[in-house]
C-alpha cells in the first residue's frame, strides 16, 4: 500500500503564496500520476491539480490556472502544489491523491485516485 502526507498549510493572507508538499512512502512514487484535490465546508471534494508520473505533463482547474503550480521530485518520494495570488475562496482542505489505476493522464475525479493524504488546512484570510 501508498501512504501519502500532506504539509505546508496554514494561514496567509490574500494575495500571498503557500507551498504544500506530499511524501510518499515506498519507491514506486514514479509509478503513479499524482493529484491535488481540495474540499471546503459543505463543498464536494474538487480537482485542483494533475501530474504525469515523470512530471511532464501538467493540468489544472481553471479557477487555479496561471496562480498554483504542481510538480514533483521522484527521487524525493514527494509532490508539491505551490500557490500563488491566494484567495480568499481558496480555502480548504487540501489533499494530495496517487492514481493506481495504471493510466497515463491523472484523472480530474477523485474516484480515479486509491490513495489518499490526510490533508492540510489552508486558509486565506482577506
Amino acid at each position: 500500500q501508498v501512504q501519502l502526507v500532506e504539509s505546508g498549510g496554514g494561514l496567509v493572507q490574500a494575495g500571498g503564496s503557500l507551498r504544500l508538499s506530499c511524501a510518499a512512502s515506498g519507491p514506486t512514487f514514479s509509478r503513479y500520476p499524482m493529484g491535488w484535490f481540495r474540499q471546503a465546508p459543505g463543498k464536494e471534494r474538487e480537482f485542483v491539480a494533475g501530474i504525469t508520473r515523470s512530471g511532464g505533463t501538467t493540468n489544472y482547474a481553471d479557477s487555479v490556472k496561471g496562480r498554483f503550480t504542481i510538480s514533483r521530485d521522484n527521487a524525493k518520494n514527494t509532490g508539491y502544489l505551490q500557490m500563488n495570488s491566494l484567495k480568499p475562496e481558496d480555502t480548504a482542505v487540501y489533499y494530495c491523491a496517487a492514481d493506481g489505476s495504471g493510466t497515463f493522464y491523472p484523472s480530474r475525479r477523485s474516484m480515479g485516485y486509491g490513495y489518499w493524504g490526510q490533508g492540510t488546512q489552508v486558509t486565506v484570510s482577506s
